[in-house]
């Protein structure tokens, strides 16, 4: 039986020899490949993470003591030790296993997280939690992959220091968020690692020694007798220790006999302590050592030949284009500039940061920054972009309504990942954007229909002299020709893609192919519906909604979005504010309650908004509408009058 046959939770791990933890390493490390080979998911940074693991699980007593997990997608290894290697092979499929830490997956799982930088704070919260009811376990946070780069995890550090709380909180430094970590600390780090300050002051001293008459060889001997203390100055715990840590490390974080030991050290500081462990991100399988952007978050791929690269795509993904046309734009206009916060390969903006070196900007995990940065920019006369997953851009909601829209700045919110994104589940979906967008004065809020569209909604956006958020979906595009020049689009101008007379269907963005294939679909059966392609949730063509509403009827918006405060709310509220009589809005979207982990398809047909879905949905509100028509003939016009909506997800 292998050592990991042995365990089913980090009680058995403890029973274990020490010595046998570095093959339990190398058992584990094989495992993670051989799961996330076959399920895809988050993989070089669970791999830099083994050691660590089993060191955490080993030292402490957990789950009496906490181990906060930041992000959470380097948990796999403590999924596993935590009894969970049996539905390892549901991993990030609908009904299986998160991707990340759960609440109700484990009793191990102490916070759930997705967004990176809040372990630290969590942390600290259950410390003093313990404190205030006499309790005495331990709570260590576990932060790395980049997430040191958010002022967040510095805040929570700042107060932690100044109220002394026991705890401990390891960074897992590895140089790397998705992409390599950028910014001032990341530089310091990576140079104290490597000695620089502290050996090109002893190349210094040494210099200048020599060069003083009559000192020779007794007095660099006195000099070495300080070197220690020296050292000492310039290493990275300076910093920390400002902050009010105690500091342990450098060490190996793939030295398991030395983490073990600095957790030892660790324990018995009585006051906030942070452990520096330097891992590698992709440890033990080369290919993501030598690559590990690709491999951060790969699909399933073949184990022993590593991904492989397969036919391109009958269509570019919206990403690619948004990026391609991006750079085309930035060519006619040397004042747009590009923002990304730790994600220029995820947002596509690799092209242009290669392109205008001078012109693109990294923020590191620093969503809030990116934000107000960009207003600096566009009170500075520039056009900035700010590419960030929609997801992500929630973070900055302060810094877009003060720092952006009350100033009505002409800045440009690139939302990747609109709407239902798929296995990274409920941290990860994008569905609360045109709800957290639409309700400031003065943003624009668009969404294209298809990848063409996209560019031309790109072109107007940086023509826009308001704040725009700018929507589009995860995936491929539907492979319609792209136009060879840029056209701006008229603003709040929607678009009728097929006209009925049997009612009205209003669809935003990526819903829009799928409400047409629904309604030609009803149209076979006698149903004949108009189609209209919003483009625009704010501000909405009023004049377009009154002209087909002037009679009243039934209209029905779908969105790939809450139902709660998005697109449908928004015609609800424009077709009471018109006073326009008769009229019945049926909203599709998502009900009240946060979405799971599955596939994008899977979940579009389990929460109805896939083609088959929709069309049901329609049929059940035009039919009634059209029985209710008839009976209405009959029926005095007093008595139907009256705007009426449906709350139904």
């Amino acid at each position: 039986m292998s050592l990991l046959d042995q365990i089913h939770s980090p009680h058995d791990l403890r029973r274990l020899p020490p010595a046998d933890l570095v093959p339990l390493a190398d058992e584990l490390r094989e495992e993670i490949v051989r799961c996330v080979s076959e399920t895809g998911g988050h993989f070089s940074s669970n791999l830099g993470s083994v050691e660590l693991t089993i060191a955490l699980h080993y030292a402490f007593d957990t789950p009496r003591d906490l181990l906060v997990w930041d992000v959470g997608h380097q948990t796999y290894p403590h999924k596993i030790l935590t009894g969970r290697r049996e539905r390892m092979s549901t991993l990030r499929q609908y009904g299986g296993l998160s991707g990340f830490c759960l609440r109700g997956e484990s009793e191990y799982d102490v916070l759930a997280a997705g967004h990176a930088s809040t372990s630290i704070s969590a942390a600290l919260g259950l410390a003093l939690a313990r404190d205030r009811r006499g309790e005495d376990h331990r709570v260590v946070a576990i932060i790395g992959d980049g997430s040191m780069t958010a002022g967040m995890a510095f805040e929570a550090m700042n107060q932690a220091g100044h109220l002394g709380t026991r705890m401990i909180v390891v960074l897992s430094d590895n140089s790397m968020s998705i992409s390599p970590s950028v910014g001032a600390l990341t530089r310091y780090l990576n140079e104290m690692m490597a000695g620089r300050h502290y050996a090109r002051l002893k190349d210094e001293v040494k210099r200048l020694l020599h060069r003083i008459p009559g000192v020779g060889e007794s007095m660099i001997e006195v000099a070495k007798g300080v070197e220690e203390g020296v050292r000492q100055v310039f290493t990275p715990g300076t910093l920390f220790e400002e902050l009010g840590f105690r500091f342990v490390g450098p060490v190996d974080g793939h030295d398991v006999p030395a983490l073990l030991a600095a957790f030892e050290q660790a324990k018995e500081i009585d006051g906030p302590v942070l452990v520096h462990a330097i891992t590698t991100k992709g440890k033990g399988y080369k290919y993501a050592e030598d690559e590990p952007v690709e491999y951060h978050g790969p699909s399933p791929f073949d184990p022993v030949k590593g991904i492989q690269k397969g036919k391109p795509a009958a269509a570019p993904s919206f990403t690619a284009v948004f990026g391609e046309a991006l750079v085309a734009l930035a060519e006619r206009d040397p004042r747009v500039v590009a923002i990304t916060a730790s994600m220029p390969d995820g947002t596509g903006l690799v092209p242009f940061s290669e392109r205008f070196p001078e012109r693109f900007l990294n923020t590191g995990i620093a969503e809030q920054h990116s934000v107000t940065l960009a207003a600096g920019l566009a009170l500075g006369g520039l056009k900035p972009v700010v590419a960030i997953y929609s997801t992500f851009l929630q973070r900055a909601f302060d810094q877009i309504f003060h720092d952006v829209c009350l100033m009505d700045l002409p800045v440009v919110f690139a939302m990747d990942r609109g709407g239902i994104v798929g296995n990274d589940g409920w941290t990860h979906h994008g569905l609360f954007d045109y709800a957290y967008f639409r309700i400031f004065p003065n943003a624009v809020v668009m969404a294209p229909k298809d990848e063409n569209e996209l560019r031309q909604m790109l072109a107007t956006a940086l023509e826009c002299e308001h704040p725009v958020a700018l929507r589009y979906p995860r995936g491929n595009g539907l492979g319609v020709p792209l136009d060879g020049v840029f056209r701006t689009l008229p603003l709040g101008k929607a678009e009728v893609l097929r006209r009925g007379a049997g009612g009205t269907v209003w669809a935003a963005g990526s819903t829009v192919q799928t409400t047409l294939e629904a309604a030609e679909r009803l149209a076979r059966e006698g149903v004949d519906l108009t189609v209209v392609n919003a483009r625009f949730v704010k501000p909405l063509d009023r004049e377009l909604l009154a002209s087909q509403l002037a009679g009243g009827g039934r209209i029905a918006t779908v969105e790939e979005h809450v139902v709660a405060g998005g697109f449908g709310s928004a015609v609800m509220e424009a077709v009471a504010e018109l006073e326009l009589r008769g009229v019945e809005v049926l909203p599709i979207g998502i009900p009240d309650r946060f979405v799971p982990h599955g596939s994008q398809e899977v979940l579009r047909k389990a929460f109805g908004l896939d083609a088959e879905g929709i069309y049901f949905r329609l049929r059940r509100f035009f039919a009634a509408g059209a029985g209710r028509a008839a009976e209405g003939e009959r029926t005095p016009r007093g008595a139907r009058d009256g705007a009426t909506g449906s709350a139904a997800g």
